[in-house]
């Protein structure tokens, strides 16, 4: 059977940072501690007002081309997973394979999914792969959530930072992908969502009101019940991990190293310790980038592959929005 291998992985992060400091300036009741201790995170890059997804994801992919080597000829595939489009329509990554000199003989689409976006990203990758489809699949994450958090809203803007993340998928590379766990429960839609600005909902009314803590509640940006997701978290990552093993005829035992969607330290550190994971084979890198949505895992799958030695298989787990959730195990050559 042919196989799919992770040959290369980039990244970019925009130039504005926003720091705690800066933060608690806006938000006094807040201080750089608590936000540091409880989200694990310092400074997040924002992108700035004229630069979107598709601008970010073109220079994560021009970054993997200059690092790697890579012509852009070689690619023969497109995958942009956004939920921040540059346009209704036209495709983002259609503008992309233009922008990038990809050739017109390649395809190209973009899928909308959020923090396990970079998994389903990944299987769709190797379904191109592995059924001949393709032999070099581009796989790019873009996210500017930051655009879509109401700029009173002290507890997004504390964990969200914007980014993208480029990788090369192909019939060779340092990791080979294995098998998948993937899920979905659309129940839990609305626990994390933008309600207005496509067709259910296309008025773009701007009535803004404020909860008990004194968070902004708007139909036009970003809401997150931060409760309902941290029980939905609990609730399906423990299975998703023992499915992800199950299905790769695998231990816990024989994982070095894990890499988790980077949604906040108290999320992470509650998660791996009621899975009983080593610290020292959960990789945690937020610090100074914040949540990326759909390039969490690959910014920290990087990190993780610059410092740690000695690794054959590694766990890769997200979940968010949708609700969705998905894992794969990478195989290291």
């Amino acid at each position: 059977m042919k196989k799919s291998y992770i040959k290369a992985i980039s990244y970019y992060l925009p130039e504005t940072i926003l720091s705690n400091e800066q933060l608690i300036q806006e938000f006094p009741e807040w201080t750089v501690d608590k936000i540091a201790n409880k989200i694990g995170v310092d400074n997040r890059h924002i992108a700035s007002m004229d630069e979107t997804a598709g601008d970010m994801a073109e220079k994560a992919a021009q970054k993997l081309f200059k690092e790697n080597n890579i012509a852009p000829t070689e690619i023969d595939f497109i995958l942009l997973c956004t939920q921040s489009p540059d346009y209704f329509l036209p495709t983002t990554a259609c503008v992309l394979q233009e922008r990038l000199g990809i050739s017109t003989s390649s395809g190209a689409l973009d899928f909308n999914l959020g923090c396990s976006g970079y998994i389903y990203g990944l299987a769709l990758a190797k379904g191109l792969v592995v059924g001949g489809i393709a032999n070099n699949v581009l796989l790019l994450t873009a996210e500017t959530y930051t655009k879509h958090i109401h700029e009173k809203d002290k507890g997004n803007r504390t964990i969200f930072g914007d980014a993208a993340a480029a990788t090369l998928i192909s019939t060779e590379g340092f990791a080979e992908i294995l098998g998948f766990s993937l899920g979905t429960d659309g129940k839990g839609a609305e626990n994390l969502i933008v309600k207005r600005g496509a067709f259910r909902n296309p008025s773009n009314k701007c009535s803004v009101e404020f909860d008990e803590n004194g968070n902004p509640i708007s139909e036009n940006h970003l809401y997150m019940n931060g409760s309902e997701i941290f029980n939905f978290t609990l609730d399906v990552v423990p299975n998703l991990v023992e499915n992800i093993l199950n299905c790769n005829n695998l231990q816990k035992d024989n994982i070095d190293l894990c890499v988790f969607h980077q949604a906040n330290k108290y999320m992470l550190d509650f998660l791996r310790k009621k899975l009983k994971i080593d610290q020292d084979k959960f990789f945690i890198h937020m610090k100074d980038v914040g949540n990326t949505v759909s390039s969490t895992i690959p910014i920290a799958l990087k990190e993780a592959l610059n410092i740690e030695n000695n690794i054959k298989y590694i766990l890769l787990a997200g979940f968010g929005v949708g609700y969705s959730w998905g894992g794969v195990i990478l195989k290291l050559k």
